[in-house]
């Protein structure tokens, strides 16, 4: 999230002036990811920002707070498309009870949430709002749409982890697709337009080099995630050294134990640390029995998933996290 888009909502507010705002600051309301929704999209964000006033300004300054200060923190929306069926008690005998008042009101609304269930709003939710915002730190996740009348979307605050996948092989492009679909910042890289294009990998960036012999140039960030998915494995050394190099967060390379020793005396050649050529995960993703390249890429990104998961999440978030779905 940009914090300036954040100031300059908070100065119109000020100002008594209606902030200007865009779905590709808030991409929860972007037709992409708005498709086959009634309730949400560009317009809608619109309507809800010529709600806000003073009062909301709070919620938009802690906010960047959190930008700051590096917290895990979420900007949501409670968006209400039936003002009485909101607040009526919908819950049935299966749904935890939250006593007879449903949302506190029929109103929209915008809201902070931080991962520590910090709440910041202009308007005092009931319990049951305080159940739906407090689930913003999950993506929202499968309660937005529980109860009648009303939904909830949030953007999330941190920047997105920035996965690099070295290699446009089939694998790739599955891992591409299904990496951008669960928040990653997926940048592809190979030297050959057949492979590396639009049709293949839609909706991530995509870098063509002339080499995978220079690399250097590529706008990488020490914390990245890299995935060695070269075609036959033929640039994996290559892939492995560079990543190293950046200090990656995460490194991963596809392949079988044989190929897997021939590419580790080639990435010590090339200066790597046999402490470095251990850290690499080999081979990537999940043991979970995939084969083919869909099923790796789900196998991938689970991991991808989890190594984010572990490194942004304390072991006290992740145990409660765990014990509530009684594990």
């Amino acid at each position: 999230m940009d914090r300036t888009v954040l100031l300059g909502i908070i100065d119109s507010l000020r100002k008594g002036q209606v902030p200007a705002v865009s779905e590709q600051d808030f991409p929860c309301f972007s037709p992409q990811e708005t498709e086959g929704n009634p309730w949400l999209s560009p317009a809608v964000l619109q309507r809800l920002a010529r709600s806000w006033n003073a009062d909301d300004i709070p919620t938009f300054e802690r906010a960047v707070r959190a930008i700051d200060e590096g917290e895990l923190g979420w900007l949501g929306f409670k968006v209400v498309y039936d003002a009485d069926a909101a607040v009526r008690n919908v819950d049935n005998e299966v749904t935890k009870k939250y006593g007879e008042e449903g949302s506190a009101d029929g109103l929209d609304a915008v809201f902070f949430c931080s991962d520590a269930k910090e709440l910041a709003s202009a308007r005092t939710p009931s319990a049951r709002d305080r159940f739906q915002m407090k689930d913003a730190t999950r993506g929202p996740s499968m309660h937005t749409e529980q109860f009648d009348g009303l939904t909830w979307c949030s953007v999330p605050l941190q920047d997105k982890v920035r996965v690099w996948l070295l290699g446009a092989s089939d694998s790739a492009a599955e891992v591409a697709a299904l990496a951008a679909h669960v928040g990653f910042d997926v940048v592809a890289v190979d030297y050959d337009a057949a492979y590396l294009n639009e049709q293949r990998f839609p909706g991530v960036q995509r870098l063509l080099i002339d080499s995978f012999d220079d690399m250097e140039d590529l706008p990488a960030r020490t914390g990245d995630y890299v995935c060695v998915l070269t075609r036959g494995h033929m640039y994996d050394p290559q892939g492995c050294v560079w990543a190293t190099r950046i200090g990656a967060h995460y490194i991963g390379m596809m392949g079988c134990a044989g190929k897997n020793q021939k590419v580790h005396g080639l990435c010590l050649e090339r200066g790597m640390t046999e402490e470095q050529w251990q850290a690499i995960k080999r081979p990537i993703g999940l043991k979970f029995g995939a084969v083919t390249p869909a099923e790796l890429a789900i196998a991938i990104v689970a991991e991808l998933v989890d190594v984010r998961y572990h490194q942004r999440y304390s072991k006290e978030a992740r145990d409660k996290h765990d014990a509530d779905l009684g594990r």
